[in-house]
C-alpha cells in the first residue's frame, strides 16, 4: 500500500457513499460496525465501533484496508483478522500524534 488514506479504485464501484452503519466483516469474521467515515482525498479512514466484542473501543481503519464495500447488505470488508483490529492502537482524535502511532500500526499490514 503506497497510500493507507485513500481507498483503493476497486474497492467503490460508483461514486464512494457514506458508510456510517455499515457492518464491518474482517477476514475471519464480524468485528463491529462503522461509527464514522471521512472520504477526504487522502485522509480517508473508517472508525469502526467494535461493539462489546473488545469492550465497545473504537478502532481507526485507514481506507486502503478496505478491500471491498457491498452498498446492497451495507458491509464493508476488510484485509485484517479481528486479533489486528483488537491490537491496533486506541482511536484518540484528540491526540496530536495519533495519526503517526496507527500509520507505525498500519503500515506493514
Amino acid at each position: 500500500m503506497t497510500d493507507l488514506y485513500t481507498y483503493r479504485t476497486d474497492v467503490f464501484s460508483a461514486e464512494p457513499m457514506d458508510l456510517t452503519g455499515f457492518d464491518v466483516e474482517a477476514t475471519d469474521g464480524h468485528i463491529g460496525k462503522v461509527d464514522e467515515a471521512t472520504l477526504d482525498a487522502g485522509s480517508s479512514y473508517l472508525v469502526v465501533d467494535t461493539g462489546f466484542w473488545i469492550f465497545g473501543k473504537k478502532r481507526m481503519i485507514p481506507a486502503a484496508v478496505a478491500t471491498r464495500i457491498d452498498p446492497d447488505d451495507k458491509n464493508v470488508y476488510i484485509a485484517m483478522t479481528k486479533d489486528q483490529v483488537k491490537s491496533a492502537p486506541d482511536f484518540d482524535e484528540t491526540r496530536r500524534d495519533w495519526r503517526d502511532e496507527q500509520e507505525d500500526y498500519y503500515r506493514p499490514l
